[in-house]
């Protein structure tokens, strides 16, 4: 039996934005909505990143209001990747503030003050659960043999993890040890 169906017009999105894909309509939904919980926390991460990037002060000040910036714009820059996808296979993506609010496990950090040590370890945890987000939503591509998506969230656990290994190592103290 062939893997590859007809290209059939998916019929839970308005025909106007309708695209035909080879996935099954079980796949499309369920690969969209991990992808857009994706979305969401991307959308969370790079805003709060921006955050600290604006209100980091200390002796460290210019290294990690830098290190904040070039990791915000890596972060930003995977959102369009994201909600293409969605779109490419099928799928509805993202339309407001609020659905990022609805779909969001990031946290958001209003605080008034967070000292530069508590940025880094926040912006750590936040990048190794996204990591984790991450490989959840491969392993629903993997299960509809959805080999694009996958392939383009390798990529990004490899950059997530690579922000979580500059963070750790930006809150090392001066002797060595861990945060």
């Amino acid at each position: 039996m062939s893997k590859v169906r007809t290209l059939e017009p998916q019929s839970k999105i308005a025909a106007p934005l309708d695209t035909p894909t080879d996935l099954s309509d079980a796949a499309v939904r369920e690969v969209s909505a991990a992808l857009n919980r994706l979305l969401a926390d991307t959308f969370a991460l790079y805003l709060k990143t921006k955050n600290f990037h604006w209100h980091v002060s200390g002796p460290h000040f210019r290294s990690y209001h830098l290190l904040f910036d070039e990791q915000a714009s890596e972060i930003f820059g995977t959102t369009d990747e994201l909600a293409e996808r969605v779109r490419k296979i099928g799928g509805s993506t993202l339309r407001s503030i609020g659905e990022i609010a609805r779909l969001q496990t990031v946290k958001d950090n209003d605080k008034a003050f967070v000292t530069p040590g508590e940025m880094l370890s926040e912006l750590m945890a936040d990048n190794k659960a996204m990591a984790t987000h991450l490989r959840k939503a491969h392993q629903v591509a993997d299960k509809h043999e959805d080999v694009a998506t996958a392939s383009l969230l390798e990529n990004f656990i490899d950059a997530t993890e690579k922000r979580t290994w500059f963070l750790f190592e930006a809150g090392r103290k001066a002797d060595g040890s861990g945060h």
